[in-house]
């Protein structure tokens, strides 16, 4: 890949808080990049009121306002995107150190294995102190080597022209991150998964309760293997989280 231009989609829900915090960070680890990559940033906000875009403070930020729903939010603001890699980022994710250069690398055509990759993701690790959710991190990182089908806060990356030929996330409420990396697996093509982890943020077990959050996510990802369909799913997600 000679030219290397990244566009990085951010999907965001009520998320005006820590949005200039991650638009800084998107930034700071381009700057730090060995061979630094031209990047543009695309926030694309669920909220009908697009709260998180009035709160953007950074001067050319793309800002997409879309129906809810990740997926469908994820493909919008793909659709604006013009770099070379698509890489998407939920707004609770940190990249790790010199995260551009190690995308790149996926790209270059230096072994059999990387020149044919088209699709990746980073390790994951979650921000947090419990030994709990640092053994369901590594589970994570076992089964996700295993199947090879990383999920989305391991901010999975595109090259833009085949993320277009996959038609993007399918609008599904939820899984649409399961979906896409089974989707590359049934043609048989690659999906790098990088050592380095980005960190991800531990509020969704903090918030609903560690295991009652783990068990739910195990459940649904099973009974979503089992061939339950998504919006039944998110039926019952909503359900389980009420």
């Amino acid at each position: 890949m000679d030219s290397f231009s990244v566009s990085v989609v951010i999907p965001v829900w009520h998320e005006a808080a820590g949005i200039n915090e991650r638009i800084a960070h998107v930034f700071q680890r381009a700057a730090e990049a060995d061979v630094p990559p031209a990047v543009e940033v695309i926030v694309a906000d669920g909220d009908p009121e697009a709260t998180t875009l009035a709160a953007i403070k950074h001067v050319g930020v793309i800002s997409v306002k879309s129906p809810q729903g990740r997926a469908v939010q994820m493909n919008a603001g793909a659709a604006r995107a013009t770099g070379d890699v698509l890489l998407f980022l939920h707004a609770d994710t940190v990249l790790p150190v010199r995260a551009f250069d190690l995308i790149r690398n996926v790209f270059e055509k230096s072994t059999p294995a990387k020149s044919s990759a088209k699709a990746g993701a980073f390790t994951l690790s979650i921000a947090s102190d419990s030994r709990f959710l640092y053994l369901v991190s590594m589970l994570a990182n076992w089964r996700n080597r295993l199947t090879r089908t990383p999920y989305g806060d391991q901010a999975q990356f595109f090259v833009r022209t085949y993320f277009e030929e996959l038609s993007g996330y399918a609008p599904i409420p939820l899984m649409e991150d399961v979906d896409i990396m089974r989707r590359i697996r049934g043609r048989n093509e690659p999906v790098v998964i990088i050592n380095s982890p980005v960190s991800t943020s531990a509020r969704r077990w903090e918030t609903e309760g560690i295991y009652k959050c783990t068990l739910r996510n195990v459940l649904l990802r099973l009974l979503y293997g089992a061939g339950v369909s998504a919006q039944t799913l998110s039926n019952w997600y909503r359900a389980m989280k009420g």
